[in-house]
């Protein structure tokens, strides 16, 4: 058997063969580059090297100029040596400001230029250098740093200048739209004054309140004299047996003299009929016809005359010529009383108006009272930003003035520290051996390699054989349970996948020894398992999926529950869709077990309660009382039942959901298994009292193969078969490669 180092150094090396390669070629070339360079003398250089001295200034007076000379300490290259300060030295020198560009170069201490590390004179900083290559005129070099240097200096006056140029404009520039904002401010201020000042003055004097109550007591006064009003209306409607309306409607008709003589003629037809009807007329008379038709005639003209003097003003009833003639027969005392009763009605109407109107007038000085807090609040909000706004335009003043004041203090902070010096360089002759350099530097590319390889594999914390998981899970003392293969199924419209889509599939055999090693010895009441990973891509959703569909097929009643909330759900592959509203409603989705447990179409005995997919809130759903009631349901309705969870290193759900089950499976897979994940998630999970660890599986295993299928007449008691070893697989067999890390 090939040692774990050993094979873990020859993946490491597939994998990265690449970067080994590249380690050695550059090496090789390296040396070969070396090993060309010719023998010959270096030829002769000149390099003049002055210094110029980072000064702190004297003193100024303006609080600007000291910031601008503080920033004037952070001098950079790239500032000495601009395009400005390269082209005044060309002209006074007469060369190419090229050529001074590629032969200058500014030596500048880490940390220099910041004023944070001081000279022995403690205002002296970290010196800059200014060194000058060139191949010959040793004076002409000297004479360019001098210029060179005397144009440094005036840069960096230049550039203190300009800094604060340009701090004077923004300031300007600020001030003019602070002082448009104070204005603003002011105005607001003025034009709230001229709006609510009387309602503020008033509030604060007590006036609207002094108008409140008057108000008040206005209302009552006016209750008092409706309540006197309407004590009179009820005694005089007592006495004449009329209301208002009924009393004005009888004086206006007593009052009315055509109606009286209409009614006299009506009385007197009457008493003529009366007496020819006593002597035996009949009405079919002349007379009498005469005398019924100057009757009607009469009524048809009081019943108009009637309409005419109330006006429409209101009866309830129809005027027929007899309720005219019973309402116009008031005596001269009820006339009076019923005139009484009228007026008091209008004094009564007109009381009520004014308490509605008394009323409608507290109510508006109320709300005004009630909005004084507001109003108030409002003009402190107003008064507070115009001083901001005040005090904020005044220090940009109190600032311009002082940074017109700095512009008298600008200075230069650099000196020539030291005068350009010169020193020859080059003249000897140096070389090497080509084939020693060239052997060495193969040797050394083989030996960087593979070394760089082998660190990468050491450094390399994936499990990548069996072996190496079975070491680390016998180290924390967690079962191996078995060696799950890996799966390939194809279905037409949802693609590959490692679930076992069909019931006759191979594969369960190798699945239905996992189970049956599963619930050997203390474990053979177990009924509810919770199958977990340390990482994302182990397979875990295949492994309870096919560990599902090996217990269905072993006619168990089996129910899978899909209790990862943070992925997408896999029962698709099975034809089972969870409800639409599952996603919205999921609480409400688990609260049913009718609504959320749902039958495999193709697989008979299996169950499958599908995840509504990924929740923002997982966790509140892990920890709902209708998840622990639903799989508390099915311990009692199911035969066996397999709760999928997210993986360990990432969430706790599975440690949460684990109380409601008979045991914890860790699946692990080899490539992808972390050691120091799986070491970890073990020791936690064996420590654990309140965790129950059964074991774990080793999936995507290189070689595994099912197992043959059962003969006629053997017995299908996997409760008594021994556990999925590794012995049972053949080293040569193919190994169909698929999807396991759902």
């Amino acid at each position: 058997m090939t040692p774990p180092l050993v094979k873990r150094y020859i993946i490491a090396l597939d994998r990265h063969k690449l970067m080994g390669m590249a380690v050695f070629g550059l090496i090789t070339a390296i040396s070969g580059a070396v090993a060309l360079i010719p023998s010959t003398p270096t030829p002769v250089s000149y390099e003049v090297l002055g210094v110029l001295g980072v000064t702190t200034p004297p003193k100024v007076f303006s609080q600007t100029g000291v910031q601008i000379q503080e920033q004037g300490l952070k001098i950079t290259p790239e500032m000495l040596l601009a395009d400005n300060v390269l082209k005044a030295t060309a002209t006074v020198v007469g060369v190419n400001p090229k050529d001074i560009k590629d032969n200058v170069e500014v030596l500048q201490k880490k940390g220099s230029g910041k004023g944070s590390s001081k000279g022995d004179e403690g205002d002296q900083l970290s010196p800059i250098g200014v060194k000058y290559k060139a191949s010959n005129d040793p004076e002409k070099a000297a004479k360019i740093v001098e210029v060179l240097m005397q144009k440094m200096i005036e840069q960096s006056r230049l550039v203190n200048g300009e800094r604060l140029r340009t701090i004077i404009e923004a300031i300007e520039k600020r001030s003019v739209e602070a002082k448009a904002d104070l204005q603003k401010a002011e105005q607001q201020l003025e034009r709230y004054d001229r709006i609510e000042g009387a309602a503020l003055a008033a509030a604060k004097d007590e006036g609207l309140l002094g108008a409140i109550s008057s108000s008040q007591q206005n209302q009552r006064q006016l209750q008092l004299t409706l309540e006197g009003v309407d004590s009179q209306i009820a005694s005089l409607e007592r006495r004449l047996g009329l209301t208002a309306d009924q009393a004005y409607t009888n004086s206006a008709l007593s009052a009315d003299p055509i109606i009286a003589g209409l009614r006299a003629q009506i009385q007197e037809a009457d008493t003529q009929l009366t007496l020819l009807r006593s002597q035996g007329y009949r009405d079919a008379h002349p007379q009498v016809a005469q005398i019924l038709q100057q009757q009607k005639t009469y009524e048809k003209m009081l019943g108009e005359r009637a309409t005419e003097v109330i006006g429409g003003n209101g009866l309830g009833e129809p005027l027929t010529p007899i309720k005219v003639r019973q309402d116009s027969n008031l005596d001269p005392a009820r006339m009076q009383l019923a005139n009484t009763l009228v007026g008091l009605q209008t004094q009564r109407d007109t009381l009520k108006e004014q308490l509605q109107s008394t009323k409608r007038i507290e109510k508006e000085l109320l709300q005004q009272y009630q909005k004084i807090p507001s109003k108030r609040l409002e003009r402190m909000r107003l008064a507070q930003q115009f001083e901001i706004k005040q005090q904020f335009y005044t220090t940009l003043q109190a600032s311009l003035i002082d940074a017109k004041a700095a512009e008298l203090e600008v200075t230069s902070n650099l000196s020539i520290a030291q005068p350009p010096q010169v020193t020859k360089s080059g003249g000897e002759a140096q070389g090497t051996n080509p084939v020693v350099v060239l052997a060495g530097g193969t040797f050394l590319g083989l030996v960087l390699a593979a070394g760089s390889i082998l660190l990468l594999a050491i450094l390399d914390n994936t499990l990548y054989s069996p072996q190496e998981i079975r070491q680390v899970l016998a180290q924390q003392d967690v079962r191996v349970l078995g060696e799950l293969p890996f799966v390939v199924s194809l279905d037409p419209d949802l693609g590959e996948t490692g679930i076992l889509l069909k019931p006759d599939s191979h594969y369960l055999d190798i699945y239905e020894r996992f189970r049956s090693s599963l619930r050997r010895g203390e474990n053979k009441s177990l009924k509810v398992v919770a199958i977990a990973s340390t990482i994302e891509g182990e397979g875990k959703t295949v492994t309870a999926y096919n560990l599902a569909i090996a217990s269905a097929q072993a006619g168990k009643r089996t129910l899978l529950v899909e209790a990862d909330f943070r992925g997408a759900s896999q029962s698709q592959f099975l034809k089972v869709i969870p409800e639409p509203s599952a996603k919205v409603e999921p609480l409400r989705y688990y609260s049913s077990i009718s609504r959320c447990v749902k039958l495999a179409p193709n697989i008979e005995n299996l169950y499958i309660v599908a995840s509504p997919g990924p929740q923002r809130q997982a966790a509140a759903f892990v920890e709902s009382s209708e998840l622990q009631r639903l799989i508390a349901d099915a311990r009692g309705r199911f035969d066996f039942v397999i709760v999928d969870t997210p993986s360990l290193s990432r969430w706790d759900d599975a440690l949460l959901l684990e109380p409601l089950t008979d045991g914890l499976i860790l699946v692990t897979r080899p490539g992808l298994t972390q050691k120091g994940i799986l070491n970890q998630a073990t020791q936690e999970l064996t420590e654990a009292e309140s965790v129950r660890l059964l074991g774990a599986v080793i999936n995507g295993v290189d070689g595994a193969v099912p197992v043959t299928p059962v003969e006629d007449g053997e017995t299908e008691d996997y409760e008594e078969e021994e556990s999925f070893e590794e012995e049972d697989l053949e080293e040569d067999e193919p190994v169909p490669t698929g999807v396991m890390g759902f």
